[in-house]
């Protein structure tokens, strides 16, 4: 069985090891400058969400979770929801942007970049990028065309496929959280249109969770080679309600923190350090 076991000790996982401990030194290296020569820094709990999202990321890949999805669909669903639903906004919520500005780039640099044309074009195509429909047609066509069989099947026994898998459902949770928390260089208050935007998020995923929860086939034929098939519908039975769970959780914690924002606190976004 041509399975992707051999991924785990392999280059892909080093690297992505060695990208995610590059990026924390210098998030971190940012974050104190900000706290030195600023007036506005950025508290502690960004920091702590900043590396707890850090840590899912890498969990979600380089861990035995990335591995053991070879064995189990379960595997699969929490590595997915890592990438696409836990690491995405607790990355955002520590405004990467902001502090890895201040940590690699010198005052002259930055000064130099804000004056010139690309600055300004640089913040055009992050509002584009970040237009809710983009965002979740996106993170919908990821999680639909990754749980097609034949495409799940393929990054099964592809390494360079599980790969792309992986990435693809990182960058599109990053794009699908973008227009609810609006990181740094980000501009924008709470709206009711981002609960709806929410809402209308769980619909893929409850279509899905619920196939794999109720249907008494297995939607994935590869796991059959490695368990019995009672043994592979119980697993994809899990998988489904733990999807089911834990993105009805999640949005709904965001859609209540939202809500409260715009009833109680209509200007509480807070006003970080600016460049």
């Amino acid at each position: 069985m041509a399975h992707h076991a051999h991924l785990a000790p392999g280059p892909w996982v080093v690297g992505l090891t060695l990208a995610v401990a590059l990026f924390a030194v210098t998030y971190g290296w940012g974050w104190m400058r900000l706290r030195l020569f600023t007036s506005n820094p950025l508290p502690a709990w960004r920091t702590a969400s900043m590396f707890a999202g850090l840590a899912a990321t890498w969990l979600a890949v380089a861990s035995p979770i990335g591995a053991g999805d070879e064995h189990l669909l379960t595997f699969h669903m929490v590595q997915h929801l890592l990438l696409m639903t836990i690491a995405p906004p607790l990355i955002f919520l520590g405004e990467p942007g902001l502090a890895v500005w201040h940590g690699a780039a010198r005052p002259p640099l930055r000064a130099a970049f804000t004056r010139s044309p690309l600055w300004p074009r640089l913040g055009g195509f992050a509002k584009a990028l970040g237009q809710p429909a983009v965002c979740w047609l996106a993170a919908t066509a990821t999680l639909v065309g990754w749980h097609i069989p034949a495409a799940f099947a393929l990054a099964m026994r592809s390494p360079a496929g599980h790969a792309v898998e992986q990435a693809s459902f990182l960058v599109s949770g990053l794009l699908f959280w973008w227009p609810v928390v609006w990181p740094w260089p980000s501009r924008s208050e709470p709206q009711w249109s981002t609960v709806l935007y929410l809402f209308l998020a769980t619909l893929p995923c409850d279509i899905l969770s619920g196939f794999l929860v109720f249907s008494d086939r297995v939607a994935y034929p590869v796991y059959l080679s490695t368990s019995s098939p009672l043994a592979v519908l119980g697993d994809q039975q899990c998988a489904g309600a733990l999807m089911w769970t834990v993105v009805t959780l999640v949005y709904l914690v965001a859609g209540t923190i939202v809500s409260t924002q715009l009833l109680v606190w209509p200007s509480a976004r807070p006003r970080l350090a600016e460049v």
